[in-house]
């Protein structure tokens, strides 16, 4: 058969599987994306039916996938909404940061697999997912609770932080020495600090300039520039992940709607299949043997995620059912710890490390949303925390009630 016509035939079963797993998702009421990693290690290496034309296109589908997932995640946000977020809740996310990044990097020493491991291995247990998150408060019908501000803004600083992380990951993934390696951070922080001081000062200006009535035109010049601005990114060794998100971040006001409404289908798309390709790449065989490690450390970041959501919403001054909604809020990991452990799936740094984080995002995913919903009631139960039953009043007495001594009441008749 010609190369075109397998090529067709393998893209387009891959297109059609998703979504009918996207549908069974739906109706099962919980996020797609372990469904998404399951059939990619389905097709991958040691599956049961490997794929073989459409392999380089996947690949090419799956980076412009996390190129999309970061834009519309800063479409997401202003810049004004960053810098106000990270001079109020930086304490939150710096305990996030220690609490969930620490866990990470000690497992990774634990099983002897280095430095450069330990970094990207704490950034995958950091981070949680925003996607499956918002979702879930969605579902829940919480975007209107005390403690929702509190959730969105460690979203939101996990994601500012992502700029700084990236660059750092990159750069020790590529062999960089130490003048390298602080040479990219600078230029990364550089680059962002000088993104957010436009948007801040000129975001209208890039807004009107990108700006279009008609929707094709701001889909093509959204997409055109977010692209470039990616590829200019890694040329620089700072990350196309990067570079798209402070795109996002820039535009603002009904640009940033439009370009929201209209690129939606397409980060669906790409995104859903970056999630099978980074399954296509994990063999099967080879999470057995890392299911234990896996399974330990996401009870135990489950555990230290709900403790960040109780220790900032109390901060904020939330009621301690709303802490431990926050909490379990929290939990959940999806896209991003997948792209930062594609980043090292990439390099070829640890051959299990993809395995263990495949095994930990199809645990906490599944798991995330239950927290979300039955952390606060089991926490309730057993902290014994209920409203006291108030006393019955004593009886009036028959003095208050004829203080004449007459015989009548003292009410008015």
């Amino acid at each position: 058969m010609h190369s075109s016509a397998v090529f067709l035939i393998e893209f387009g079963a891959i297109i059609l599987g998703l979504g009918l797993l996207g549908r069974i998702a739906g109706r099962l009421q919980f996020s797609p994306i372990p469904l998404y990693l399951l059939a990619g290690l389905a097709f991958g290496e040691g599956g049961l039916l490997p794929l073989g034309a459409s392999e380089e296109f996947v690949a090419i589908g799956a980076e412009i996938g996390v190129i999309l997932l970061l834009l519309m995640l800063g479409l997401e946000y202003t810049a004004t909404d960053l810098v106000g977020n990270l001079k109020t809740q930086y304490p939150a996310g710096l305990v996030d940061a220690a609490l969930n990044a620490l866990p990470g990097a000690a497992m990774a020493l634990l099983l002897g697999w280095g430095p450069v491991a330990a970094v990207v291995l704490a950034g995958v247990t950091w981070i949680s997912s925003s996607g499956v998150i918002a979702k879930v408060l969605g579902d829940l019908g919480r975007l209107g609770n005390r403690e929702t501000p509190v959730v969105l803004s460690i979203l939101v600083l996990e994601d500012l932080a992502m700029a700084v992380y990236l660059p750092i990951v990159t750069a020790l993934l590529a062999g960089a020495g130490l003048a390298a390696g602080s040479a990219t951070l600078a230029i990364a922080l550089g680059v962002a600090g000088l993104v957010l001081f436009l948007a801040v000062r000129y975001g209208r200006l890039i807004s009107r300039f990108v700006s279009s009535d008609d929707p094709e035109k701001l889909l093509l010049v959204v997409l055109g520039l977010t692209l470039l601005v990616a590829g200019v990114a890694q040329q620089l060794q700072v990350s196309a992940a990067v570079g798209a998100f402070l795109v996002g971040i820039a535009l603002s006001g009904e640009v940033a709607e439009g370009a929201h409404n209209l690129l939606s289908p397409l980060r669906d798309l790409f995104a859903a299949v970056f999630f099978v390709f980074f399954g296509l790449h994990t063999d099967p065989a080879s999470i057995p043997p890392v299911l234990l490690p896996a399974l330990a450390l996401a009870v135990v970041t489950a555990a230290t995620k709900i403790a960040t959501g109780y220790w900032a919403a109390r901060r904020a001054g939330i009621s301690p059912k709303g802490r431990w909604r926050a909490g379990g809020t929290l939990v959940a990991r999806g896209e991003f710890s997948i792209v930062i452990a594609g980043l090292a799936v990439t390099a070829g740094i640890e051959p299990s490390l993809g395995p263990l984080a495949t095994a930990y995002v199809l645990i906490l995913v599944v798991l995330g949303p239950l927290t979300a919903r039955y952390t606060e009631p089991v926490a309730s139960r057993l902290t014994g925390r209920r409203r006291p039953v108030a006393a019955p009043a004593p009886p009036p007495r028959e003095e208050m009630l004829d203080p004449v001594g007459d015989g009548t009441s003292g009410r008015a008749s």
